[in-house]
């Protein structure tokens, strides 16, 4: 059995390293080097197990504060990473923009859905990603009535767009970058010493400390603080990279069309797909879209390090009300983070470590939804 293990670890690997090598080739230097970021994601996702709907359910059933906490940390490094770079608006002399959008009522409804959904369907937009990766195939049925609900937004954006607004707020824009870097610290450690001390430590004791490091990174679990600062880093390396922060949902509203058209839906029906960037996407493909590459990796680390760490597990079964609980939730995920620019990555985090206001409005909506949805998964036999 541990021979048969090990095969397929190796197989995996070589698999990996060749998908990269033939992206490289294919491609250039920036997708495939995109790719591999999305690898380390969806590693560092399922190796920490780091969540966003657990961590405010976790929070508003039992107090417990050990996501939120990572998540503070998490902000802090991002933004203070981002900074310098955004401030300068270039970096080696290519152009990047932070994860912006503007304060407007599409955030609020959007983030409100996105909050119920997440609980409805047993994840973020990351954590749909990395646990069906991991093996869970309830939250590949997640992730298909999510892509479903992204494109279907797509089709209202006029709409959305045009409900009130009060315009787009930059911190590091209106205040000074150095300033609104100092102030958006001092009110995250201000939280972080607010909220009640975690239940659980985050860090590795001195009684597990040996335990704990005896494996190599990849083949043993992390602490959430690992998870924090290694998707802040990672993060910041998409920035770099890509000239924007790392986004999810995006690549959910494209698959989407790009089957719509497979069954003969016409893009010019719709005045959001005739926007350039969006008629270049369905030119280009999946394959040579940046946020697309990313998710792919990001199931397919999460689906490496669940091999390499020995916990792949496969879920057939799920009974029906958790079926329709998913499709539910996978929907609402959809069609939320679509209006509201962004789901608990593109919107929350990279909105939050880009100064960008939107963000923080962004997360008040989504928590408020998710006490909606908390409190809605017993009916449809879900645990809390």
């Amino acid at each position: 059995m541990n021979r048969y293990l090990a095969s397929i670890k190796s197989t995996t690997l070589i698999t990996f390293l060749s998908l990269i090598a033939i992206t490289a080739t294919l491609q250039g230097f920036r997708l495939p080097s995109l790719f591999a970021i999305g690898l380390l994601l969806g590693m560092v996702l399922f190796l920490s197990q780091f969540g966003f709907a657990s961590t405010y359910r976790k929070l508003i059933l039992h107090g417990e504060t050990n996501g939120i906490k990572a998540q503070i940390i998490m902000l802090i490094v991002a933004t203070c990473l981002f900074a310098p770079i955004l401030s300068a608006g270039s970096i080696f002399g290519m152009g990047v923009t932070g994860a912006i959008a503007p304060l407007s009522l599409s955030v609020v409804i959007g983030a409100f859905m996105f909050g119920i959904g997440m609980q409805l369907g047993g994840g973020c937009g990351s954590g749909t990603l990395y646990s069906f990766g991991g093996g869970s195939m309830r939250m590949g049925i997640t992730l298909l009535a999510f892509i479903a609900g992204s494109f279907w937004a797509s089709l209202h954006m006029t709409w959305w767009q045009a409900l009130p607004s009060a315009g787009v707020w930059v911190l590091g824009n209106s205040l000074g970058w150095t300033f609104a870097v100092l102030l958006q610290v001092w009110v995250l450690i201000g939280l972080y010493i607010w909220t009640p001390r975690a239940t659980a430590t985050t860090l590795p004791t001195p009684k597990n400390w040996r335990q704990t490091f005896s494996k190599p990174f990849f083949f043993r679990p992390w602490s959430l603080l690992e998870g924090a600062l290694a998707l802040a880093i990672l993060n910041f390396a998409t920035l770099i990279i890509s000239g924007h922060p790392w986004s999810i949902t995006w690549a959910f509203t494209l698959w989407g069309a790009e089957t719509a058209t497979y069954v003969g839906w016409n893009p010019a029906s719709s005045t959001f797909w005739q926007g350039d960037f969006q008629q270049a996407a369905l030119a280009n493909g999946i394959f040579r879209d940046e946020t697309s590459l990313m998710d792919i990796g990001l199931i397919l680390g999460a689906l490496l390090a669940a091999i390499l760490s020995n916990r792949l597990t496969f879920t057939l079964q799920a009974p029906p009300r958790a079926i329709a609980a998913s499709l539910i939730g996978g929907l609402a995920m959809g069609y939320g983070a679509r209006i509201a620019y962004g789901c608990n990555i593109g919107a929350f985090f990279s909105g939050v470590a880009s100064t960008s206001l939107h963000g923080w409005l962004w997360i008040i909506s989504a928590i408020a939804g998710t006490w909606i949805g908390v409190h809605l998964r017993p009916k449809f036999g879900l645990a809390n």
